[in-house]
C-alpha cells in the first residue's frame, strides 16, 4: 500500500548528491532536470543558476512545506549537491551552461513515477482542493491556471507541485502592507468551483502562525537568502537571519489582511 504523504515539516531537509543527469524537463522556462542521486532515488532537480535564481527555490521550499503542514499532498524535498562535471558530460550546450552555473547546492523534488497532469475531468477531494486554493491565494501563486495547472494525479490523489512563482514580493521587497492587502485573481485558478477557500480559512489560519513559519524558513539554506548581486535591490535583506524575519513579516501581514484576498 502506498504510504500516506507526510503532513509535518521536517526538522531539516535531507542532503543528497546527484550521480547522473537523465533528461531535461522542458515544460517550463527554468529547465529543471530529472536526475539520479546517491540515495538511489530519482528527482526533479531545480537549479540555482536558472532564470529566477535561488529565490524560486526559496519559494519552492517555503510554499511546499507550508502545503505539507496544511495536509496538501506534495512531493518530498531534498537539498542536492550537483557536480559541474555532470553537466560537462551532456551534449546539449544549454544544459552544460546551466549545470555549470549551478554547481553546488540545488533543490531536489521527489519524482512521482506514473503521475499525470491534472485536468478538470478528474474528480478531486473538495477539502484538498479548498486547501490548495486557500494556500495559493495566501502566497499569491500566479501559476495554477488551466493553461498550466502545476497539479498532478498520482495514485488517484491530487498532488501540488512547482511553487517557484509564489512569494512574488521577494523579487522587489516593496511595501509589506501593499503585498498583504493585494487581491487574488481566482478567475484564473484551475480549481475555482471545486475548492472553496472560505470553508477552510478558520482551520488553516489557525495552523499558520509565527512558529510554523519559523520552522519552514529554517529549512532554507543561508546562501539562498543572500541578496543577488546581479539583481540589486534596495530593500533586500543583508544577512540570513534578517531575511527570515522579513519573510515572516510579509506572510504574517498577509494572514492579518485575509479579508482583502479571500473571495
Amino acid at each position: 500500500m502506498l504510504p500516506a504523504p507526510a503532513t509535518t515539516v521536517s526538522p531539516v531537509l535531507p542532503r543528497i548528491a546527484a550521480t547522473a543527469y537523465l533528461t531535461p524537463l522542458r515544460e517550463g522556462g527554468s529547465l529543471p532536470a530529472l536526475m539520479e542521486a546517491d540515495d538511489l532515488g530519482t528527482y526533479v532537480v531545480k537549479f540555482t543558476g536558472a532564470g529566477q535564481g535561488p529565490k524560486a527555490l526559496v519559494a519552492e521550499i517555503v510554499v511546499g512545506e507550508l502545503a505539507r503542514a496544511l495536509e496538501i499532498p506534495v512531493p518530498e524535498l531534498a537539498l542536492v549537491d550537483v557536480d559541474a562535471e555532470i553537466g560537462r558530460r551532456e551534449p546539449d550546450e544549454e544544459v552544460q551552461e546551466l549545470v555549470s552555473r549551478s554547481a553546488g547546492l540545488n533543490l531536489a523534488v521527489d519524482f512521482l513515477p506514473g503521475s499525470v497532469g491534472y485536468d478538470t475531468t478528474f474528480a478531486v477531494d473538495p477539502l484538498t482542493a479548498s486547501r490548495v486554493v486557500w494556500l495559493d491565494a495566501f502566497v499569491a501563486n500566479v501559476d495554477r491556471s488551466r493553461r498550466n495547472t502545476n497539479l498532478l494525479i498520482w495514485h488517484k490523489a491530487l498532488w501540488a507541485i512547482d511553487h517557484g512563482a509564489c512569494l512574488r514580493f521577494h523579487h522587489a521587497w516593496g511595501d509589506v502592507a501593499a503585498f498583504a492587502a493585494s487581491t487574488y485573481n481566482y478567475a484564473d485558478h484551475v480549481l475555482v468551483g471545486v475548492g472553496d477557500p472560505r470553508s477552510v480559512h478558520d482551520d488553516l489560519r489557525a495552523r499558520v502562525d509565527a512558529a510554523l513559519l519559523a520552522e519552514v524558513l529554517a529549512l532554507v539554506p543561508d546562501p539562498w537568502l543572500q541578496p543577488d548581486p546581479t539583481r540589486p535591490d534596495p530593500r533586500a535583506p543583508h544577512d540570513a537571519p534578517t531575511a527570515r524575519e522579513v519573510y515572516r513579516e510579509y506572510l504574517l501581514a498577509r494572514l492579518d489582511a485575509a479579508e482583502r484576498w479571500l473571495p
